[in-house]
């Protein structure tokens, strides 16, 4: 007998070491053990809020088109946009606000009333803006150094430009449950701060190749009133790295300054506040100018790529970024790995958002290249549920404990704030218990687990669907479910509420 013990002992250590170092299959379908279930990931590319391709608008003071909200919802659907290779699922729409009338005075009431009009259409929609003013969007050609762009630019002043912030501002506040975020805009043709009547020419074109102390100044007090117009939980975009260095740690900050740590994120500061829009994305080594040292009175200006990138790749972690491609001069570097860079850069400097209507001829090369799918479905956050353990039957005097585990794939972690429920609803009477689980959603940038425990004493006993949802933190949209993030899961999206559907019953007993 003794014999025959060690000879089954053996054995089975045998057949333990046979299946060491073996992987381990994804599950394919919902599998439920000991209450713990998996999910399926999705492939799917879908519309979420506040992440993704943008469709672009623009509107002239002298003839003010307002958002049509049938058209709005239409780029919710999967779209092609103009000169492109590629269909997109659009939450956002950026909106060109153009004040060429407006640049030595007031802004009318009438343009006033139409933003407003154009608010309306958005949320009417479901969709939310991300607005920039400028004064002139047409470079004008001529003898100049620069040829196609050459002076005056037709920019307005600063003293005009703070009256017009403060006209804005209110609007721009009271319609903030749809804005995603607010580009500088303003200074400089197509508000790009470049080419610029008032605030220092560092082109080719003027005589001084930098900015001086006093263009610093004066372009950090159109920014700091622009960050003071709307509300703390708007973030403001710049162009150029550098503009945030030096709004933040002066007009002598170099561009070895730190980048905002994780610590320091949402805190509602300026540092924490200021993101960057790259509108010349992949157009060259330096995409045109982006990482570029502009001087100061006592410094020239230089290129530092390598340093302003490596700040832009940390800062990007905790603030919002986008942009656009606007030339293929650049060509196979702005194309898909292994060849180029395009996908690796997008989530190396934590890209949230891309203009799909500009420049196609390279974002069509992506298509080509075999990356456009993932760079779709990848800008932003993605966020996947993998596991969830939660009881199937409990008595409503027992602690409800529960275990949930998410991964984001995306790129960037969401950077607005909102609330995760996880919501019971009774199968016979459809009433809703919506339990928050303590999580901030904007520091979700990869693996999250989230354990915790609720008491269940005041709930009715019944049979329970479970779902998670993630609404909108504005109450004016918080139920609405075009604003509510979907999970990239198989067969979890309820459309109709914005719940992601667990597919699982709970059971609570007296």
């Amino acid at each position: 007998m003794k014999t025959l013990v060690t000879l089954l002992t053996l054995l089975l250590f045998m057949s333990c070491n046979e299946n060491e170092g073996k992987e381990v299959q994804e599950s394919t379908t919902p599998t439920t053990s000991k209450n713990e279930i998996t999910f399926e990931k999705s492939s799917m590319d879908f519309v979420n809020p506040e992440r993704g391709f943008y469709r672009a608008s623009r509107v002239s003071s002298n003839n003010y088109e307002v958002l049509s909200a049938e058209n709005l919802k239409n780029y919710r659907e999967e779209t092609t946009s103009n000169g492109s290779s590629y269909r997109t699922y659009n939450s956002l729409v950026f909106r060109y606000f153009v004040l060429e009338d407006f640049v030595d005075q007031p802004i009318s009431q009438d343009y006033l009333d139409s933003m407003q009009d154009d608010f309306d259409a958005a949320r009417e929609a479901g969709v939310k803006l991300i607005p920039r003013f400028a004064y002139t969007v047409s470079p004008r050609s001529g003898d100049c150094p620069e040829g196609s762009f050459c002076p005056p630019y037709g920019d307005a002043s600063k003293e005009i430009i703070l009256q017009h912030i403060d006209q804005v501002g209110p609007i721009l506040s009271a319609n903030a449950d749809v804005i995603f975020t607010i580009q500088m805009g303003f200074i400089g043709i197509w508000g790009e701060q470049y080419y610029t009547d008032h605030f220092g020419d560092a082109s080719s074109n003027g005589n001084q190749g930098k900015l001086t102390d006093e263009n610093w100044e004066d372009r950090i007090e159109v920014l700091k009133a622009l960050l003071d117009a709307v509300p703390k939980e708007i973030m403001v975009q710049v162009r150029y790295p550098q503009i945030k260095q030096r709004a933040v740690y002066g007009i002598d900050a170099e561009t070895s300054s730190a980048p905002l740590t994780k610590d320091e994120a949402f805190s509602g500061s300026d540092k924490a506040r200021i993101g960057i829009h790259n509108d010349c994305l992949f157009a060259s080594a330096d995409d045109f100018g982006t990482y570029k040292d502009y001087g100061n009175s006592n410094t020239p200006a230089s290129m530092d790529i390598e340093t302003l990138k490596t700040y832009f790749a940390e800062d990007s972690k905790w603030v919002v970024i986008g942009g656009e491609t606007c030339s293929d001069g650049y060509s196979p570097e702005n194309d898909c790995a292994p060849g180029g860079m395009a996908d690796e850069d997008l989530r190396k400097l934590h890209y949230t958002y891309l203009n799909a209507d500009y420049n196609n001829e390279v974002n069509n090369d992506w298509v080509d290249g075999g990356c456009m799918d993932d760079i779709k479905k990848n800008l932003g956050y993605r966020l996947v549920l993998q596991r969830a353990v939660i009881p199937e039957t409990i008595s409503i005097s027992e602690q409800f404990d529960i275990e949930l585990d998410f991964k984001n794939v995306g790129y960037a972690s969401p950077v607005k704030e909102r609330p995760v429920f996880l919501v019971l609803k009774n199968i016979s009477t459809q009433k809703e218990i919506r339990l928050p689980l303590e999580t901030d959603i904007r520091f979700w940038t990869n693996e999250i687990n989230l354990e915790q425990s609720f008491d269940l004493k005041e709930v009715e006993a019944g049979e329970y669907t479970v779902h998670i949802f993630l609404p909108d933190s504005n109450s004016s949209i918080a139920e609405r479910p075009e604003y509510a993030i979907r999970l990239a899961n198989k067969d979890v999206w309820d459309e109709e509420t914005g719940y992601n559907d667990l597919n699982l019953t709970l059971t609570l007993n007296d």
